[in-house]
């Protein structure tokens, strides 16, 4: 089944992911040059050996009493000479190569990660976590390996080839005529084997990436998997993800490892014949025994860099896989540029309207419609509403995340559409439920986004957050280090670190998103009360579930399967009795 399923994946741009992988390598072409130089002389070196045998066979040659020992002895040393002084430059150019590698390597995980930046919000949404890790670690892994051992192995391969060729036509031109029918012979297998073992290795590379996606998801969500006990069933998923990657891993390699041993029977035909017609040769006087031992030698020489062509070429079919996958990150759709002679929002006061929007996440499925609102400058509007209702939906939209498919949305009177991005998200300071903390101190933790930023400043946001005091209690205060992701303190702590940083942050606007939702009643009702004063002349959205969290605000709106169908004040809607009413009686009856 795996080997059916593979062959329907169709072979991929193979010498279009070569070129832009070669593309890498040309800020480094000047070593690429030294490389090549090194190559030729590393060769040729290498290449003198075989026709220095062939002189100190024929000294030998000569018969009893008539060998020159003196002379058979002074081939023997310039042969060592001559293939001491090759191995040491191909030594030089492993290393050089192995620098080259790692330069690239560099630069192509920082295009990608430059990438991953400029992607949209929706990119992220449909792509798992794991994928794109295993893309920009593994993948490129597979392609500097290929770029400092296969590039140069090719390299020397084709020097010693024709070199080879040349030296094998001045011996003799008919043994090089029978050397040269295994040419065809080789060609022609290699071309059939790329077209079916191309696509295993592609298959191999989207295998790996589904299995990092599941172990990197499992391992985000281990507390919740030992609080479920379901550690079994986890691992009977990832055995089941494990068996796939592993059978296209021996998918792929089933067919590459029969390259080399199969190019070296056609090279072990080529050299019965050279001895089949060298003997008749030889015999016919036409040819000395030292010219065939020189021919023989050129002949495995010639042969050799073939089949070691013919085994790394499962690496370069790989290298190319992983390349594709990398290549294919690097071509997706960026955030759409913004419109010619964009608004660079200044001094946002923070008047915010929505005017008729619509949108769906897929065409076929709209989400909200016909959604209008007005949050006037400086109010707090609650957005509730049941799950699915649309509430974080609109912060997309608000923040450009994605963009509406229908109506406008305005900031001060400017469609945000005619506005630069960057500024629009610079006018909106953002907390939301899933807390997002990075490895550094406290302080650099809140300071987050705001260049510059006092200790007084931090301290004072810290304060207003009510986690001052839990600070201070630390060893080293503002200076301890979070762990990644926030490990070595409790979410609710976390939560706190992201309202501090909201609150420095200098923002005409501000969305809270279930920004509460990790606290006890107590601390959140002296958040509550520390943002309103910090609130002051500020835009505030609100996403809560908790409706005793938005009694206060100045306006609120009820969503339901993407319509407002209320709007109001708490004492109005409740007095109303309509569907804010239902919810909050659900919540505290």
């Amino acid at each position: 089944m795996a080997a059916r399923d593979s062959i329907m994946h169709k072979p991929k741009d193979s010498k279009g992911a070569l070129r832009r992988m070669l593309r890498f390598l040309g800020p480094y072409l000047w070593l690429l040059v030294l490389v090549a130089l090194l190559c030729i002389g590393s060769n040729l070196l290498s290449l003198l050996g075989p026709n220095l045998a062939g002189s100190a066979i024929n000294e030998a040659a000569a018969g009893p009493g008539k060998v020159n020992f003196e002379r058979v002895g002074y081939y023997a040393l310039r042969m060592l000479i001559c293939y001491a002084a090759s191995s040491l430059l191909t030594v030089c150019i492993h290393v050089v190569m192995m620098n080259v590698s790692k330069r690239a390597a560099k630069q192509m995980r920082r295009a990608v990660f430059e990438k991953l930046m400029r992607l949209p919000v929706s990119y992220f949404d449909r792509s798992q976590a794991g994928d794109i890790i295993s893309r920009v670690s593994y993948d490129i892994d597979v392609i500097s390996t290929c770029m400092a051992t296969d590039v140069t192995a090719i390299l020397t391969s084709v020097v010693t080839v024709v070199g080879s060729v040349v030296m094998m036509v001045t011996i003799s031109l008919p043994l090089s005529a029978v050397v040269l029918f295994s040419v065809p012979a080789s060609i022609l297998y290699t071309s059939w084997m790329r077209k079916r073992t191309q696509p295993r290795f592609v298959k191999r590379s989207k295998n790996y990436g589904v299995m990092n996606g599941f172990v990197e998801e499992m391992l985000s969500g281990q507390k919740t998997i030992q609080a479920y006990a379901y550690e079994k069933r986890v691992a009977q998923r990832f055995d089941a993800i494990n068996h796939n990657a592993a059978e296209a891993y021996y998918d792929a390699d089933r067919y590459g490892v029969t390259i080399g041993p199969t190019m070296g029977t056609i090279n072990n035909i080529t050299l019965s014949l050279i001895a089949l017609f060298g003997s008749l040769l030889f015999m016919g006087g036409r040819i000395q025994l030292g010219s065939i031992s020189s021919f023989v030698l050129y002949s495995r020489k010639f042969s050799g860099p073939i089949n070691e062509i013919a085994n790394i070429i499962n690496e370069l079919f790989s290298a190319l896989a992983a390349s594709e996958r990398v290549f294919e990150l690097l071509d997706a759709d960026e955030e759409p540029a913004d419109a010619e002679g964009a608004l660079e929002l200044s001094d946002v006061r923070g008047d915010v309207k929505m005017e008729h929007v619509s949108f769906g996440y897929e065409k076929s499925r709209t989400i909200i419609h016909d959604l209008s609102m007005h949050a006037e400058q400086g109010k707090l509007i609650a957005i509730v509403g049941p799950t699915g209702a649309g509430k974080t939906t609109i912060i997309n939209l608000l923040m450009r995340f994605y963009d509406a498919q229908g109506g406008v949305i305005r900031v001060d009177g400017h469609d945000i559409c005619a506005c630069t991005r960057e500024s629009l998200r610079k006018a909106y300071a953002m907390v939301l439920q899933d807390t997002w903390v990075f490895r550094g101190t406290i302080f650099e933790n809140i300071a987050y986004g705001r260049d510059g930023a006092t200790r007084e400043e931090v301290a004072a946001a810290a304060k207003a957050a009510h986690i001052h005091p839990f600070i201070m209690r630390l060893p080293r205060g503002y200076d301890t280090v979070v762990s990644e992701d926030g490990g070595n303190i409790s979410k609710g702590q976390k939560q706190l670190l992201t309202i501090a940083r909201a609150m420095l942050y200098d923002a005409r606007m501000l969305i809270l998103d279930e920004a509460t939702s990790n606290v006890d009643t107590s601390t959140e009702r002296e958040i509550q009360h520390a943002m309103r004063s910090l609130m002051q002349g500020k835009t505030c959205f609100v996403i809560a579930h908790r409706l005793s969290t938005v009694k206060n605000a100045d306006h609120i709106l009820v969503l339901d399967h993407g319509d407002v169908v209320e709007q109001g004040t708490h004492s109005s809607l409740m007095q109303a009795k309509g569907a804010y009413y239902k919810l909050y009686r659900s919540q505290f009856e």
